[in-house]
């Protein structure tokens, strides 16, 4: 396992806890903690300089999310996703968002749209600066308010699901290679197809954008990954 200190340093002022999980998510990202191995408590507090419960505490937050799982007696597995499982998450967010685009283009609420454009210029901005926390953020929020904007709530809960269960992992290379930054320019081509009030272009951009998103789960999942264990 490498050394996981770069991906954080723990601050006085934030809780232990949290700044543990941030730490373990960028090792995530990066690649650096790679799916399918088994990780101990004892092990990565090492890394982090830590002691063991901060990182148990933040591991327990990280299952909840369905980013790792508990394994008896070991530590903690990173979860993995296989080819099939994105197909099938790529084709349902297709089913709904798509549409669903194409409805609020349709309300010609333009002020509430622009409002997003912050949020939209931060995902490019993320991929431009290599924060790749700060992109998937930036990205989560940006797509569930868009969402929100059918006033379906369970919609939105759906869709935050599906991104839970699709996470990216191993994101180093691909950003490195400067394949984020179009992938992120592209909300800010879906707000103004949305805020013109073309709804075919807008939902075809949409569609577009989800089978790119698919495609860098696919060379993520291709790029080498972080040392071993």
């Amino acid at each position: 396992m490498g050394d996981l200190k770069q991906y954080g340093l723990v601050r006085a002022q934030e809780r232990l806890r949290d700044q543990v999980g941030h730490a373990l998510r960028a090792a995530l990202i990066a690649g650096e903690l790679r799916p399918g191995q088994i990780y101990s408590a004892p092990g990565l507090a090492g890394d982090l300089g830590v002691s063991a419960t901060p990182v148990r505490e933040a591991m327990l937050d990280l299952a909840r999310e369905g980013l790792v799982e508990p394994v008896r007696n070991k530590g903690f597995r990173i979860t993995e996703v296989s080819e099939r499982d994105l197909d099938q998450f790529t084709e349902l967010r297709t089913l709904i968002e798509v549409p669903t685009v194409g409805r609020i283009t349709r309300s010609g609420d333009r002020e509430r749209l622009e409002a997003l454009r912050p949020v939209a210029q931060e995902i490019v901005s993320c991929a431009r600066a290599h924060d790749l926390i700060g992109y998937l953020e930036a990205d989560r929020r940006f797509h569930l308010a868009l969402l929100a904007l059918s006033g379906n709530d369970r919609l939105v809960e759906t869709v935050g699901d599906l991104r839970k269960r699709s996470r990216l992992y191993g994101l180093t290379g691909l950003d490195e290679a400067g394949k984020l930054v179009s992938s992120a320019e592209e909300h800010l081509e879906l707000l103004d197809l949305m805020i013109a009030g073309d709804v075919s272009g807008a939902e075809e951009c949409m569609r577009r954008h989800l089978g790119h998103v698919r495609s860098l789960w696919a060379d993520a999942r291709d790029e080498p990954v972080g040392r071993p264990q």
